[in-house]
């Protein structure tokens, strides 16, 4: 299935992968890559579900775009514990302006396939997407 602005298409792994860390939480984040020559959304990294924040940033590359989700848990004000599952599109400054433009035109499409996604980020730079910006994001 295409999408007509972008003619992306979507591997049906990200969405499997995808529905396994929201239902059965097997894993702790996923990075989705759009593979270029067969344009077409894929699987690039799978985090274990022990996996830090800290390990999910360092899997995102410092110079080109990407999809991610990530499964942050955390405690409420009134002390309950929860999770909520953040779609963050990164697109980095230092990228290829051709990439930009191919992850920004595929985004929302792709992000509907996701569906379960609770918080939506985007960044350009690791300060957008801090850890602090993620719990106040969440609450």
């Amino acid at each position: 299935m295409a999408n007509s602005a972008s003619g992306m298409a979507v591997d049906d792994d990200c969405k499997i992968k995808f529905h396994e860390l929201k239902a059965k939480r097997s894993f702790r984040f996923i990075v989705y890559k759009i593979e270029e020559k067969v344009q077409q959304v894929i699987v690039e990294k799978l985090g274990q579900p022990d996996e830090t924040y800290d390990d999910f940033t360092a899997s995102l590359p410092p110079d080109e775009c990407r999809y991610a989700v990530f499964d942050f848990d955390f405690v409420t004000n009134e002390n309950v514990q929860k999770s909520k599952i953040f779609f963050i599109a990164w697109s980095p400054d230092t990228s290829r302006i051709r990439s930009k433009m191919l992850y920004a035109s595929s985004k929302d499409r792709f992000r509907r396939e996701l569906d379960g996604v609770q918080v939506e980020l985007q960044a350009t730079d690791p300060s957008e997407m801090s850890i602090d910006i993620v719990k106040t994001r969440a609450l």
